[in-house]
């Protein structure tokens, strides 16, 4: 675990709460001072902990209403083609490298179901990508969150 205290953890739950905030704003809230707000913010982006901040898109809004999830087995030596060929596919949302059955797991995005079938047809004429596996989200049960591990990574925190 990094060297991450009580005010990182606040300064992280207020960026996801309101990613669009000002550092002002920020430093408010947190009743700290605004260079404290500035520098926690930028040595958190510059480790990498969050991202740039901005808008999260709900793309199910914009007619993309479908997401799967592929599982894919890529021939040995051909990651870094397959996961070059990947980034060109605009449907793909994010890849990980898995342990288990496959190689990788893909979220993908979909305009309907015809449309996912091209979608995984384009992912499998990336180089290197074998076969895949496909599941298909019905509904987003418990949405992407990240509050329950920060309180958990709390808890842990020396007093």
């Amino acid at each position: 675990m990094g060297s991450w205290n009580r005010l990182d953890l606040r300064v992280i739950r207020e960026l996801v709460a309101s990613p669009r905030i000002g550092i002002t704003e920020l430093a408010e809230r947190l009743g700290v001072a605004r260079n404290t707000a500035h520098a926690r913010v930028a040595r958190l982006e510059r480790q990498g902990v969050v991202g740039l901040r901005g808008r999260a898109v709900d793309y199910t809004e914009l007619g993309v209403e479908v997401t799967a999830f592929l599982t894919i087995q890529v021939a040995q030596g051909r990651l870094g083609s397959a996961i070059d060929d990947l980034v060109q596919v605009p449907y793909v949302l994010e890849a990980h490298g898995i342990a288990g059955d496959g190689d990788l797991l893909v979220r993908v995005a979909a305009r309907s179901n015809r449309h996912l079938h091209e979608v995984i047809n384009s992912v499998l004429a990336c180089r290197g990508v074998i076969r895949s596996s496909t599941a298909v989200a019905m509904t987003d049960q418990i949405p992407y969150r990240v509050a329950p591990l920060l309180d958990a990574i709390e808890r842990s925190l020396p007093d």
